[in-house]
């Protein structure tokens, strides 16, 4: 147990206990019923149309303008589904596949809307023999809800630009995430242009109900885990910041109280959307994973300085009130199937990980921690885990040094297979940054391990 600059220490015993994994069938019943609906939405226009009445270019265009407008719609509605904290979806998917997935549908949304717009006005253009700028005014101005719709993917577009990866970077998250709060807005004011002039809803009773239906159902998700069930934790749990604790330079650990906290239902390695009631704080949640153990009336996180908010931490003063929801992902104990684990922290990724040790360890489990940190001075909850080491089955490694100090990369896989030779029955979990999660799980994936052993979790809404 122990550091070396670029090295690593000790061996783990040999012995492991299978356990049952799971997971990707929950991920692939998601997918097909997510599918289904889409499907169900398509038919609205399928079964409203015949095949004799798509003839000429001027109908093709409007049919296939009238597909891309309900697909966009139901994806808007996907979007806010997949970001609206429903546990069964949380413990399917996990958030950080359902991030992942939000993210990509924002592009596809903004493409079929553009798509829906340009082959409506074109459509219904060449029907009136007008010009598509004409046909554009015309509709926007005259057909009813369309200055709302307008106005309502205009602000769909704009988000979808400034989340777009080249601009996201130059934006302020504060400010960021006040412009994604529009989305909201976007999806209430083009609601009315589809009920009042789709052909899929005009005459058509039980269509029109089937949509009401999908928009109350995300509605009521929303309202049930964003709004209602956020509001009662807070006012059952009085959360405050007890006290604000160094672990290393730019390192603090946050210890919140508060009354029946294990209700939460958190778990070691999970992390919650933290939003401190203080200046500079109001506006903003910001995902932190907790980094010791739950306790009935005691939660840790432990955060690093890397940014306005997260450097604000450290100046947070014990009694400011704690808003947290959650918990989030899937980066627990459950996962691990093999009765040993390899856990690899990167920077501050040493939190979760710290906390998932504790129980991994405590369940009986044989255990290899590795910190890679640039300096042995950011081998923050060091003291910790050798403790823990001296107690229980768990080895700790600190990495230290980067790779052009060092001149290789210290956890390529030639060096993890050296060091872990037993890496291949392991359960493996990574917390970092993005580069040093991608480069392990290709280094894991070269030495035979499969996807089901490697566990990783993506922290970010961005």
């Amino acid at each position: 147990m122990g550091s070396a600059r670029g090295g690593w220490i000790g061996g783990p015993p040999a012995e492991w206990v299978p356990r049952r994994s799971a997971g990707w069938r929950e991920r692939l019943a998601v997918r097909v019923g997510l599918v289904a609906w889409g499907l169900l939405v398509v038919a609205l226009w399928w079964t409203d149309t015949s095949a004799g009445s798509v003839h000429g270019a001027a109908a093709v265009m409007t049919d296939l303008g009238r597909v891309g407008g309900l697909l966009a719609a139901y994806l808007m509605l996907i979007e806010l589904l997949l970001m609206a904290r429903v546990p069964v979806l949380e413990r399917a998917v996990g958030l950080d596949r359902l991030a992942a997935w939000h993210r990509g549908l924002g592009t596809n949304i903004v493409v079929l809307m553009v798509v829906h717009v340009l082959l409506i006005v074109w459509g219904y253009g060449l029907s009136d023999h007008h010009q598509p700028v004409s046909e554009l005014f015309t509709v926007v101005t005259t057909y009813p809800e369309m200055w709302k719709a307008t106005i309502g993917t205009l602000i769909f577009v704009a988000v979808g630009l400034v989340s777009a990866r080249r601009l996201r970077p130059r934006i302020s998250y504060e400010i960021w995430y006040l412009l994604h709060l529009t989305v909201y807005v976007s999806v209430l004011l083009v609601y009315g242009h589809q009920t009042a002039n789709g052909a899929e809803f005009v005459g058509h009773p039980a269509n029109r109900v089937v949509w009401q239906f999908m928009y109350l159902a995300v509605a009521t998700c929303l309202v049930v885990w964003r709004l209602v069930l956020p509001l009662a934790k807070i006012a059952r749990s009085g959360m405050r910041v007890e006290r604000v604790v160094q672990e290393a330079p730019g390192v603090v650990s946050v210890w919140i109280s508060g009354r029946h906290l294990d209700r939460l239902g958190v778990r070691s390695g999970q992390f919650l959307l933290w939003r401190f009631l203080a200046p500079g704080h109001w506006l903003t949640a910001h995902p932190y994973s907790l980094s010791a153990p739950p306790r009935p009336g005691q939660l840790r996180i432990t955060v690093k300085a890397a940014g306005d908010h997260s450097g604000a931490i450290a100046r947070l003063r014990p009694g400011t009130f704690v808003v947290a929801e959650g918990p989030f992902g899937r980066f627990t104990a459950e996962r691990a199937t093999r009765g040993k684990a390899l856990l690899i922290a990167g920077g501050s990724g040493i939190g979760p990980v710290r906390a998932l040790a504790d129980d991994l360890v405590a369940r009986g489990d044989d255990v290899i921690v590795v910190h890679r940190v640039r300096t042995s001075r950011d081998l923050a909850l060091r003291q910790e885990l050798e403790r823990m080491g001296q107690e229980q089955r768990l080895l700790m490694h600190g990495v230290v040094g980067s790779r052009k100090e060092l001149g290789y990369d210290p956890l390529a896989a030639d060096l993890i297979e050296a060091s872990v030779p037993d890496v291949i029955e392991r359960d493996v979990f990574i917390c970092g940054p993005t580069g040093l999660t991608h480069g392990l799980v290709r280094s894991l994936r070269t030495l035979g391990l499969p996807d089901e052993q490697i566990h990783t979790e993506d922290f970010s809404f961005q």
